[in-house]
């Protein structure tokens, strides 16, 4: 696999893991709970779940293409079609939030009781990496845009699931370092809305890259 598609796939997915989320969400819980300690178990499990989804995706990919490399073709041209449609939901999404004002107020975090609540912080990261649609369509739309349609698929998805997983993990180690008031600047409208448009914009653009190919 070329570097240059691995460092495209990070530039893909940096927005996605920039995100306000379950991992984010968990490790600033835990870590104000219990220390960094626990946010650092949170971020094992989280990195432990994003190789599952990369395993599954490439051994279904992997099945596909010993059957027709035309139709491991489909699946991208329908993952691009995704992709466009995500990317524009969420460019239509920024233009829709409140303006800020002068001040940005951080909006307050919905409570949400999570099934595997009250577990170790590991299980936790792990559980709510897995179980993140988000999580599995990174590897079953996006990914598969860097791969080569003739080529292998095992080897080449491990290698983008072990670069995605250095960077979600120095991601969440950052926040694990300065977890309180920093948590607060990723909710505010302001930044949120930066996030949807990069995000959106990347998305459109690797979809039309790919249809067009």
């Amino acid at each position: 696999m070329q570097g240059i598609a691995v460092l495209g796939f990070l530039a893909a997915v940096a927005p996605i893991t920039a995100t306000p989320g379950t991992s984010l969400t968990l490790v600033v819980s835990r870590v104000a709970a219990g220390g960094r300690r626990q946010g650092w178990w949170v971020i094992l499990g989280t990195l432990t779940g994003l190789y599952v989804h990369a395993v599954l995706a490439a051994v279904g990919l992997a099945a596909l293409v010993l059957r027709s490399s035309q139709a491991f073709l489909l699946v991208k041209l329908l993952g691009a079609g995704y992709l466009v449609g995500l990317g524009l939901w969420l460019l239509w999404s920024a233009t829709r939030r409140r303006r800020p004002s002068t001040v940005d107020a951080p909006s307050a975090p919905r409570a949400r009781r999570l099934p595997w609540r009250g577990h170790h912080p590991y299980l936790q990261g792990f559980l709510g990496n897995v179980l993140n649609p988000k999580a599995a369509a990174v590897y079953l739309t996006l990914a598969p845009q860097f791969l080569d349609v003739d080529g292998p698929v095992l080897v080449p998805m491990l290698v983008l699931g072990t670069a995605h997983a250095v960077m979600a993990g120095c991601w969440l180690a950052g926040w694990t370092a300065i977890s309180g008031a920093a948590a607060r600047l990723l909710r505010t409208v302001r930044v949120r809305r930066a996030l949807d448009r990069a995000t959106g914009a990347i998305l459109v653009g690797l979809g039309v890259r790919t249809a067009v190919t």
